[in-house]
């Protein structure tokens, strides 16, 4: 990864709608995706991968009046993805998620896997009635993983950029993502930038005494 690169480009604007992502390449970074770490593998995302004209269309459509800014770059991106979270945790999300553990030998001490089990209700019931917000601390793990995506998909050639300009009961309606208990958080843009719209000027940032404190 050529770290100096990144830091001196801006993200993507306008994407080449001629360009695809290579099948192989895609289900790479997928697979990164679904690798992302979550506090207490909670595992709250669902991710709607739109590759075919009419789902990019279908999302385009539905960004809502003040957002349509962004429908060019979902339509002419190789791939948009929409992650959603959970908006709660039930006791049956909670069962598959030890369940796949299990599956998986996640503990195969079962002396463990019992402490695990109990300290993760324990934790939940901390964000949902003590913190009391369990929503927020699940998209803050959604954010996690699409930042983790973004620098992954650097790796492999691929542009990405996030959006958030867009209307989440639009969207959900859209595509019935509340009928399966998540909500929309934000959207990942990817693909290969249009040369001829690329931002040449240079970004600009904070100096580094301004932002870093050593203690």
């Amino acid at each position: 990864m050529n770290l100096d690169k990144l830091m001196s480009q801006h993200l993507t604007r306008a994407f080449d709608a001629s360009k695809t992502i290579p099948e192989e390449t895609l289900q790479q970074l997928l697979s990164f995706l679904r690798s992302t770490p979550t506090s207490v593998n909670i595992q709250p995302n669902h991710f709607y991968v739109l590759a075919t004209a009419e789902g990019k269309k279908q999302l385009a459509d539905n960004l809502g009046e003040r957002f349509q800014d962004n429908s060019e770059k979902i339509l002419n991106a190789s791939h948009t993805v929409i992650l959603t979270t959970r908006a709660d945790v039930p006791d049956s999300h909670l069962e598959e998620v030890f369940n796949k553990e299990d599956a998986d030998g996640r503990f195969p001490d079962p002396a463990k896997r019992a402490l695990w089990q109990f300290m993760t209700r324990d934790f939940l019931n901390l964000r949902n009635y003590g913190y009391k917000d369990l929503n927020h601390w699940m998209e803050k793990q959604t954010y996690m993983a699409l930042g983790m995506t973004m620098m992954a998909a650097a790796e492999l050639g691929v542009d990405a950029t996030p959006l958030e300009g867009f209307d989440p009961t639009s969207v959900d309606k859209a595509f019935k993502i509340r009928e399966t208990g998540h909500t929309t958080t934000v959207l990942l843009a990817l693909g290969y930038p249009d040369p001829a719209k690329a931002y040449g000027s240079p970004i600009s940032r904070f100096e580094a005494d301004r932002l870093f404190t050593f203690v």
